[in-house]
């Protein structure tokens, strides 16, 4: 006799036997109710397959983000001694960071050192904002580890983008930079600016009374942060009151990157009378000011500005953008595209200081550059070692690159000679009518306006100097540029003394503007050489869809052999990898040489290159002989130099220039009155 239980197995198999048997041969008749029943339960699978795709999804990313805290819990647990003692396991003894040398050598706190943050490095905090940004208040919205980003990034690109038409706060947003020297010290956790440097200026005895960082937001054009801040009139009180205060001694200037111009802005603004300037007189900058130590200086732009002002794209990212075709343009999750992206730049005015200054004069026309093809851009011929020399590496066989072409549309037009492109002169022009369906698009870019004649007349004009940069960037931004034209000039002055040069668009340009009366004070080139550097683009049309930016960089474009100086559609030359030796280092070596119209009082200055030497391995982290535009922070070579300075030495007591490149032979092959 079966037991119950299994009596009721029996009796249900037998059942469900006789079900399967009935669902796929019975003859019956359509039965509405019992296949809305099927239909249910097969969209019932069909959501339960796409929320275990979901689910995975958020697993993954749940198990990223947990590995990541792990390691970083872990990082932070450990003594802060164990990565030291494994890196000398494997590389040996470490050097004595430059702040514990230069102590035993028995240097000592001396002139108050001010720091000049770049673009992007300095961090910026909410003090008013919309309703998404609830809870943000005095909190960082730019800096530290970017949290609100990656929470809500639509509501954070909206905050931190400035207003279109008055390159100001938008209204009811509220935006500041961080004050102190934390402003700055590092980027995001782990990525430090300037806390190495900091550091190691408190070795010798340097504290934060003797230490300033002029903190400014880096996104309004330079006479804006006055404007808004009154951020020049604060960085002349906290400088004056440094002197005041350590005994009458002149402070150390320490810009960085885009701070350099930053600063040349404001050693004019100091001179000039109320209520236009700062009142301070021609002598202020004699009284207060020992050294500017310039690090990484754009002094002359840099061209990688034009393919972020262009295409909003640089090497790297044009690079990503081929990996994944479409994507990234693509508005994925709500998180930013290349169309977010650009209409977030385009309202930080302070970026147009970075657009090529001097012209065809400076870097090269059709057929002509300064560097000529004298630099090899393999990796592997890149000098790396630590002997002082006086040029780099003259390659006579190499094929001359045609530098001056910032701007090529096809690789033919980068290449053959000016007498053989055809061209059409987009300035005669007149703009037809939009694209058809830009109307429809979600994110407003001036290229919306343009018509599929206007894109093609900018396409047809093949190729681009630094000459007519301004006037391609007027045609296809004309409201963006018209902003910018009111606070940056791309000029060469031929009249120092007229009188239009007094207004302020023209500061930040040294080819548009003297040098203050200061002829005790010393002026520094520090920068760091040998990697490639963007020099020049070759593009090409972009006709996907209506609303995308029209124009991108074709990184199918290589050139004929292994160390040519054209990969994935990025012409390089020696730098620091964003800013080449040309516009690092001319006017130290050449424009402001000696007694010049643009150096009137001979302010004596010094070229100092740091020769790039990559970490040895990961536990050396960003390495302390990069030549990188932000690692060259830590590079002890240049933080000695700095320190050096502080403590009271001269560029003579330096040693002088120290040259690896080829610069004062450019220099030289450019025709520049002085």
């Amino acid at each position: 006799m079966k037991k119950p239980a299994e009596y009721i197995g029996f009796k249900t198999m037998s059942f469900l036997r006789q079900r399967k048997a009935t669902d796929f041969s019975s003859s019956e008749p359509f039965n509405g109710e019992e296949d809305e029943k099927k239909n249910i339960y097969k969209r019932d699978s069909y959501g339960s397959k796409k929320c275990s795709c979901w689910d995975n999804c958020c697993w993954f990313i749940g198990f990223l983000c947990s590995t990541w805290w792990l390691l970083l819990f872990l990082y932070n647990a450990m003594p802060a001694s164990l990565p030291q003692y494994v890196t000398e396991a494997i590389t040996g003894p470490m050097p004595d960071p430059p702040g514990v040398k230069l102590r035993k050598e028995g240097l000592t706190v001396n002139h108050p050192v001010v720091f000049v943050p770049g673009i992007v490095t300095g961090g910026l905090e909410l003090w008013e904002g919309r309703h998404c940004a609830q809870g943000l208040l005095g909190k960082r919205i730019w800096g530290g580890s970017f949290g609100e980003f990656y929470k809500r990034p639509l509501c954070w690109l909206e905050h931190i983008s400035l207003d279109n038409e008055t390159g100001l706060d938008p209204p009811g947003i509220r935006i500041r930079p961080v004050s102190g020297l934390v402003a700055a010290d590092y980027f995001a956790a782990g990525y430090f600016v300037w806390a190495v440097l900091i550091a190691n200026l408190a070795q010798i005895g340097y504290e934060e009374k003797t230490m300033y960082m002029a903190a400014y937001d880096w996104r309004l054009a330079f006479q804006n942060t006055e404007v808004r801040d009154q951020t020049l009139t604060r960085i002349k009180s906290n400088i004056e009151l440094l002197v005041a205060t350590n005994g009458g001694k002149k402070v150390v200037v320490v810009p960085h990157s885009m701070g350099v111009q930053y600063f040349l802005h404001f050693m004019k603004w100091v001179e000039v009378p109320a209520p236009l300037g700062g009142g301070g007189g021609s002598d202020w900058c004699a009284k207060h000011i020992k050294a500017v130590m310039n690090i990484a200086p754009p002094f002359l732009g840099a061209p990688k500005s034009v393919a972020l002002h262009f295409s909003i794209e640089a090497k790297d990212i044009a690079v990503a953008r081929s990996l994944a075709p479409g994507f990234l343009d693509k508005d994925v999750l709500g998180l930013q595209t290349f169309q977010h992206l650009m209409r977030m730049f385009r309202t930080w005015d302070a970026t147009r200081s970075m657009i090529p200054k001097g012209g065809d004069t400076i870097w090269g026309g059709l057929d002509w550059s300064p560097e000529g093809g004298s630099f090899s851009c393999h990796p592997k011929k890149l000098k790396n070692n630590s002997t002082h020399s006086t040029g780099q590496n003259a390659n006579s066989d190499k094929k001359c690159v045609n530098y001056g072409r910032i701007i090529s549309f096809g690789k033919d037009a980068a290449e053959v000679h000016s007498s053989k492109i055809e061209r059409a002169d987009f300035r005669n022009v007149v703009k037809g009518a939009k694209r058809a369906n830009s109307s429809n698009c979600d994110i407003w870019l001036e290229y919306h306006e343009m018509g599929n004649g206007d894109i093609k007349a900018v396409a047809d004009h093949k190729v681009y100097t630094a000459g007519s940069i301004p006037d391609l960037l007027r045609f296809v931004a004309p409201k963006w540029m018209a902003r910018g034209d009111a606070h940056f000039s791309y000029g060469i002055a031929d009249n120092l003394d007229d009188p239009k040069f007094e207004h302020y668009k023209y500061w930040s340009n040294p080819l548009e503007t003297k040098l203050p009366n200061a002829p005790d004070m010393e002026i520094y080139s520090m920068y760091g050489v040998g990697i490639p550097t963007e020099r020049a683009y070759v593009y090409k049309l972009n006709t996907a869809t209506d609303c995308y930016i029209p124009f991108q960089i074709d990184t199918s474009a290589d050139g004929d052999s292994e160390d040519s100086c054209l990969n994935g559609g990025v012409f390089t030359i020696d730098g620091d990898e964003t800013v080449p030796i040309i516009s690092a280092g001319f006017m130290c070596a050449k424009g402001w040489r000696g007694k010049t119209r643009f150096n009137p009082s001979g302010i004596r200055t010094y070229i100092r290159e740091y020769n790039h030497a990559p970490p040895v391995n990961l536990l050396e982290g960003r390495g302390t002989q990069s030549g990188g535009h932000v690692d060259i922070l830590g590079n002890f070579a240049l933080i000695e130099d700095v320190i050096r300075v502080a403590a009271g030495a001269t560029g003579e007591d330096l040693g002088g220039d120290r040259v690896y490149s080829d610069i004062f032979k450019w220099s030289e092959s450019i025709n520049l009155k002085l």
